[in-house]
């Protein structure tokens, strides 16, 4: 969605660095420059609440409800486990400390062809290229396992930061709507943005994203 999501120190590269046991086999543990991006699970639950517990990020996602706190995150682990948020969602980590960072996700359209994409990182973390190396990672993985044509995300349109993070991995403006945001209260505008599998292979080909 709407995103929710996206200093650096000298991580190994992805193949010098142990790979991590899959925790779900649909959902396979994503590893980048800089990050791992996993299942989340119950020691993420206090780092959770205190980045998620900021009104700058809730006022940007569509689900987050602000305050937030240690049972929201508590209760978010455990419908993640079962499997009752999204398809996937992962914990985003920093590879070289483990570090929780924010979480990412997508969720199936009942059209079969379509996922959405969402993200959301802390505060701490942003404007560091976190975001988009996340959503990269995730995109790649969806196109490469999944027998989808496109991909969708919304953000907010005073999102700036996110608006610029779908745009570096490909995605094009379709339209503009409204989505109900459950830390507003009510109806927001977002911008949607669609990258289909057609132009996501001619831009790997051309080496103008990941």
């Amino acid at each position: 969605m709407i995103s929710e999501m996206l200093r650096e120190g000298q991580a190994r590269s992805p193949e010098e660095r142990p790979r991590p046991e899959r925790s779900r086999t649909d959902c396979p543990i994503l590893l980048s420059h800089r990050l791992v991006l996993r299942a989340p699970h119950e020691d993420d639950i206090d780092a959770l609440a205190h980045l998620a517990n900021n009104a700058n990020i809730a006022n940007m996602v569509a689900r987050m409800p602000h305050p937030y706190t240690i049972a929201d995150a508590a209760d978010f682990v455990r419908r993640t486990k079962a499997g009752a948020i999204g398809k996937c969602v992962y914990a985003i980590t920093k590879a070289d400390n483990g570090a929780f960072l924010g979480c990412c996700g997508i969720e199936p359209h009942e059209d079969g062809k379509t996922v959405e994409l969402g993200y959301w990182l802390g505060e701490p973390y942003w404007n560091q290229g976190y975001a988009t190396e996340a959503a990269q990672s995730l995109t790649d993985m969806v196109f490469r396992t999944r027998d989808v044509e496109q991909i969708d995300a919304r953000v907010r349109v005073m999102n700036i930061a996110s608006r610029r993070v779908i745009q570096k991995c490909g995605f094009q403006f379709q339209a503009t709507g409204m989505v109900q945001s459950l830390a507003v209260g009510g109806m927001v505008p977002v911008e949607w943005y669609r990258l289909d599998r057609k132009t996501w292979v001619s831009l790997k080909s051309w080496g103008n994203i990941g």
